[in-house]
Order: structure tokens, then sequence, then C-alpha cells
């Protein structure tokens, strides 16, 4: 949340500076997001765009069979770090597209290796 929320504020950044709006100018995000659009035209905002990309990449690895897939769907046999759980790509596909796919991908791993 606070990485999407810190991508939101950086992309409203550029527009504002690409539109030469200070922050003085007491111009809403809305405006400054109509402004663009009618300069541009229609467009994906930027966490959008990661998020399908990312998803992008994720398929690609998955339908491979190479160290990538291994590596990002595989556990490392160890000891846990110390303090609260990771985010890892996993988590975010899940939440993305509901699809639950963590012990049946790790079985098939470890027989192909």
């Amino acid at each position: 949340a606070e990485l999407q929320r810190r991508i939101q504020a950086m992309e409203m950044r550029c527009y504002r500076k690409i539109l030469h709006i200070s922050y003085k100018d007491h111009v809403t995000n809305e405006e400054v997001r109509a402004k663009i659009q009618q300069a541009t035209g229609p467009h994906e905002d930027l966490l959008t765009i990661v998020k399908r990309r990312k998803l992008q990449w994720y398929g690609h690895v998955s339908r491979s069979s190479d160290l990538a897939k291994t590596i990002l769907q595989g556990t490392v046999k160890g000891r846990r770090r110390q303090g609260g759980q990771r985010k890892r790509w996993e988590d975010n596909i899940k939440k993305w597209t509901g699809l639950e796919f963590g012990k049946s991908h790790r079985a098939v791993e470890n027989r192909e290796i």
C-alpha cells in the first residue's frame, strides 16, 4: 500500500511538472488529470502499467522451465529471517488474479529437479 501511494504521488508530481503547475496554485489532482488527459488523450495510470507488466513477466516466467521459474516459485530450505513476513511476487499475483497455485506448483517443481 505504501509503495502504491508513492508511485501515484510520483506520477502526480510528474504531471504537475509537465503542466508547470505549482503546489502553491491549489489545483486538485482531478483537475491535473483532466488537463493531462485533454493534452495527451486517454492513457493508463502508472500503477496500472506496473501491475500489467508485472503480470506479463510472471506469465512469461511461469511458462518457461528455467532457473527464473525455480527462483520465483521455489523455496529455499533454511531458517526464516527475523521480523515480519515479506511480500512476494506470488502474493501480488494471488491478490490481483485470485489464482491459487502455491503448493501445487511447488510440488511439480520438486519432482522436476
